[in-house]
């Protein structure tokens, strides 16, 4: 058995499959960047507001809920590009070449 965070992955699975630990760790890694994210954007947010605050007077009721709102869809977007790029990386290890739709920025 292969250890793969926190569940197992039987051998014949990893063997057949030498790319499932990158692909594991990349996840991981794309996970804690939308964590760290959600973190900052919430933080940036709030003090931002704060700012604003001084100079406009307006009620603070609604302070913490677009903060929340604001560092959520940051860290899903950061999260939900990061995980594509884990995917195109699981399909270069399995089949050896990138993905078609990949959008390189190169138009014909």
């Amino acid at each position: 058995m292969v250890n793969l965070g926190l569940s197992r992955v039987d051998d014949a699975v990893a063997a057949k499959h030498p790319g499932l630990g990158e692909y594991a760790a990349c996840q991981s890694k794309a996970f804690m960047k939308g964590l760290f994210t959600f973190v900052t954007g919430t933080g940036a947010t709030l003090v931002l507001q704060m700012f604003i605050q001084r100079k406009f007077k307006y009620p603070v009721q609604w302070n913490l809920l677009v903060a929340v709102v604001a560092g959520s869809v940051t860290s899903y977007w950061v999260t939900r590009v990061e995980s594509q790029k884990c995917s195109n990386l699981w399909l270069f290890l399995e089949t050896g070449q990138l993905p078609t739709n990949m959008g390189t920025g190169q138009r014909s």
